[in-house]
């Protein structure tokens, strides 16, 4: 039996959603075309992949279980499309993904001087999608924040760097050389607080259901915008924290706070010497992170 990639599109999205309505819309077809469809493929696999009754839907274990690996398998077919329109265009590429705070110019200067005839492209990633770009094509290549899913990916450790704490300008802690992890229970954090386990030990809005809720947020501007507006605080890498100075936020040392480690990572059934090139060029040029924060 040949997979439907559509019927699997199809699928994602009610998966997603739990929501038959919800996921037409997303899909923007009509809802009984979308009902058609996962019944065909029920049909094609043999086995009910959701449960619908008056509590909504819910996924079957198969359904669980396609589901887990339908992700995957979709990101892998996008990608292919990519890496053949692209190998069309006659010139051979490379994309780079890298995170924020992260200068990636040495790797790059190394590598174009070995590649010449090579188009070397940036792609800008956030926590939210470094991953999901090497998985689906956008990025041969990326330069990643830890932790990440290392699921299906060859992944490099490349260096390490303290992450600071952001604070608004007037904040009682501002005129502090650093701070410890216990000077900032009280605070509100503007991120996962499994990010920062160090300080979910401590928390004081973690106890009961005292927590504020936190808006998605998915990039460094708008964290440091809610910082400087008095929203809460954030904690991130000390080379981002120096990226982005502004006069209204500040950066103080946290002790108590591990480290973020930084890696090169690409897809591990990729075989393209490129990526191995490059991820030479990256190990031997890239691993010096600011020491210290910057001045305020």
């Amino acid at each position: 039996m040949d997979l439907d990639l559509r019927k699997l599109r199809y699928f994602v999205a009610v998966a997603e959603e739990l929501h038959f309505g919800r996921a037409a819309e997303r899909l923007h077809i009509a809802q009984p075309v979308l009902s058609r469809q996962i019944r065909s493929l029920e049909d094609d696999l043999g086995t009910e992949i959701f449960v619908r009754d008056r509590r909504g839907t819910l996924l079957t274990p198969a359904g669980e279980q396609l589901l887990e690996d339908a992700v995957p398998l979709l990101a892998s077919a996008e990608a292919l499309v990519r890496r053949v329109k692209t190998a069309a265009l006659g010139t051979p590429t490379l994309t780079i993904g890298f995170m924020p705070g992260i200068t990636v110019t040495p790797a790059t200067a190394v590598f174009t001087t070995r590649h010449p005839d090579v188009n070397v492209r940036l792609l800008r990633t956030s926590w939210h999608d470094q991953v999901e770009v090497l998985l689906d094509g956008r990025a041969d290549v990326g330069v990643v924040r830890l932790p990440i899913d290392q699921h299906g990916l060859e992944v490099r450790p490349l260096f390490q760097e303290p992450r600071v704490v952001m604070l608004p300008a007037g904040h009682r802690l501002a005129d502090k050389a650093s701070v410890t992890v216990g000077d900032l229970a009280a605070e509100h954090l503007l991120q996962d607080p499994d990010a920062v386990p160090e300080w979910r030990d401590v928390a004081l809005e973690l106890r009961g259901d005292r927590r504020p809720e936190v808006p998605p947020i998915h990039q460094v501007e708008e964290k440091l915008e809610l910082v400087a507006s008095g929203a809460g605080i954030c904690v991130i890498p000390l080379s981002t924290a120096g990226f982005y100075t502004r006069p209204d936020v500040i950066a103080l040392p946290v002790e108590g706070i591990g480290p973020n480690k930084v890696a090169l990572a690409w897809v591990a059934s990729r075989r393209s010497p490129l990526v191995r090139d490059f991820a030479e060029a990256a190990a031997q040029t890239l691993g010096r992170p600011a020491e210290r924060p910057p001045a305020h």
